[in-house]
């Protein structure tokens, strides 16, 4: 679909204003884009440099729930963790 001055919906105004710094999104609108590009508020507004680390919510949960457990007990889970990671690893290798 092509769009000349006159029929462009109000959307890319409003888009053009953000990136012209002549109108700050709201709260819910920055979460609108975000969803829609696939990342996140915080990359969005330069707080991060990573755009999406956990597109899996769960995964970020899980994560969450080590991190508030004690060092040892991250360790140990880490470890095993990186196990599997090297034996995924070594496997991928010995299938070429």
């Amino acid at each position: 679909m092509v769009f000349d001055e006159n029929s462009r919906p109000d959307n890319i105004d409003v888009i053009g204003r953000y990136e012209r710094d002549e109108m700050i999104p709201s709260v819910e609108a920055a979460k609108k884009i975000a969803k829609i590009l696939n990342t996140t508020v915080g990359y969005l507004l330069g707080e991060t440099e990573t755009t999406n680390v956990f597109k899996n919510p769960d995964m970020l949960k899980r994560l969450n729930e080590i991190d508030k457990m004690e060092d040892t007990d991250k360790g140990h889970i880490l470890s095993v963790i990186d196990g599997f990671i090297k034996s995924i690893k070594l496997k991928n290798i010995a299938a070429f």
